[in-house]
């Protein structure tokens, strides 16, 4: 509604009501009813993304204190898209070279391209054109192209990364991780009910890795000042002068109160703890689901210290480096082909077929989720029809125990949590100096 205020000015006003239950009786209730009789709740949407809806506007003036992700690593964005994943992304380098060989040297036309390697059509997007770009590139270098990529949560595959195929590049992101680097995937949206949509990778990403109703953002901890834009191979060449990432006001205020100097890593193993508690997660739940996670950076040292430490365990178990999933949990059992034809939970064991299965499963391992994926269900689904190898046994089993692992320390981080929201460092928002 507008009003009007002093001088005749227009006051625009926001007000906001709604009904729950079956569609049968909402009907009943807007024959019954008007905008008069109506129970509003008046609104004050505000930036960055005015909300038209009511939200707890005690917890977000605090919350909105704790500096943005997004203004702690000031290089981010989203992860690369390729709109064709079938073609461009498999779990075997050498079937995918193939495939890429077998494309640059077709003498299909433009349909039957599309029909023989089940191409979608998309509008801005021509097979001819992609053809043409390949043209360019010896047969001996397409091997240089195909990079590994973090797919989903613990899924590595093979990508033949290169503009004639790969909808969305985003190399002025992905450049950085192409050199030894570590990055936090989170995502600036989350439509399901779990606010879970944090991972980290070593890798270049694809964009629905982290976050499955949206996409996922990728945050470099380093960035590589003497990468040539113009080549994608500038990876070969060595860089010594790689920066963090990171906004030096806030890496200033954190060395003035702890009175240490934090390296770029402990920063980054700090936040991956905050951003692993439940306490954390479900406090924020509304505001996390619309925008990037705000971390609060306690006072105490000693705090900071620990949650580091549990963050640190977190990234390994997570890169699946650290020494704590040998020996694994899981084992798998039983005889056969090790064909994954359907998957099934029961009572710890997670069955592939009716005669094998992976034991020692407990139903919250099972049921845990990353970025809205249940990992243990997705790993097996994924892999439906293939007979897995042995290192994809080994790698699911690694994968149930850093799952086991990730909920014991979560429940740390969440003994550890509350103390940090006491007494918390204040940032000058480094935009506005």
């Amino acid at each position: 509604p507008l009003e009007k205020g002093g001088d005749d000015v227009i006051v625009r006003k926001v007000y906001h009501s709604e009904i729950w239950g079956l569609r049968e009786k909402k009907y009943d209730w807007l024959m019954e009813n008007n905008i008069k009789s109506t129970n509003w709740q008046k609104l004050s949407p505000k930036s960055e993304i005015y909300l038209f809806i009511p939200r707890e506007e005690k917890l977000l003036k605090s919350y909105e204190k704790y500096p943005k992700i997004t203004e702690i690593f000031p290089l981010n964005g989203v992860g690369m898209t390729t709109a064709r994943d079938g073609f461009v992304i498999d779990r075997d380098k050498n079937v995918l070279l193939n495939r890429i060989r077998l494309f640059k040297n077709s003498k299909y036309s433009d349909d039957e391209l599309h029909s023989f390697f089940q191409i979608n059509k998309k509008k801005g997007w021509s097979v001819r054109k992609a053809w043409n770009m390949l043209q360019a590139i010896p047969e001996s270098d397409l091997n240089k192209f195909i990079l590994p990529v973090l797919y989903r949560p613990f899924d590595v595959q093979w990508i033949f990364y290169h503009d004639s195929v790969v909808w969305r590049t985003v190399k002025k992101i992905m450049s950085h991780m192409m050199l030894d680097n570590l990055g936090l995937i989170t995502a600036r949206s989350n439509k399901s009910n779990q606010m879970d949509h944090f991972f980290c990778t070593k890798r270049i990403m694809e964009t629905k890795c982290g976050e499955s109703t949206t996409q996922s953002c990728l945050f470099p901890l380093y960035i590589y000042p003497d990468m040539d834009k113009k080549t994608l191979f500038s990876h070969v060449k060595k860089s010594e002068k790689r920066q963090p990432n990171i906004e030096p006001k806030i890496l200033s205020a954190l060395s003035e109160t702890y009175k240490e100097r934090q390296t770029p890593e402990e920063f980054f193993y700090y936040i991956y703890a905050v951003l692993y508690s439940s306490i954390y997660r479900t406090k924020y739940a509304e505001l996390l689901r619309t925008d990037f996670p705000r971390i609060p950076f306690t006072k105490d040292y000693k705090l900071f210290t620990k949650m580091r430490g549990y963050g640190e365990r977190l990234v390994d178990l997570h890169l699946l480096k650290s020494k704590e999933i040998d020996p694994p949990l899981a084992k798998f059992k039983g005889k056969g082909e090790n064909r994954v034809e359907k998957v099934t939970y029961e009572e710890s064991k997670i069955l592939i077929n009716p005669d094998q299965y992976f034991d020692g499963v407990t139903e919250e391992i099972w049921n845990y989720q990353i970025g809205g994926y249940q990992v243990c269900d997705k790993c097996l689904k994924d892999r439906k029809g293939r007979i897995l190898s042995l290192d994809d046994i080994r790698h699911y089993c690694k994968v149930v125990t850093a799952i086991k692992k990730t909920i014991e320390i979560q429940k740390k981080i969440d003994n550890l949590y509350p103390e940090i929201e006491k007494e918390t460092i204040e940032f000058k928002n480094p935009k506005k100096e």
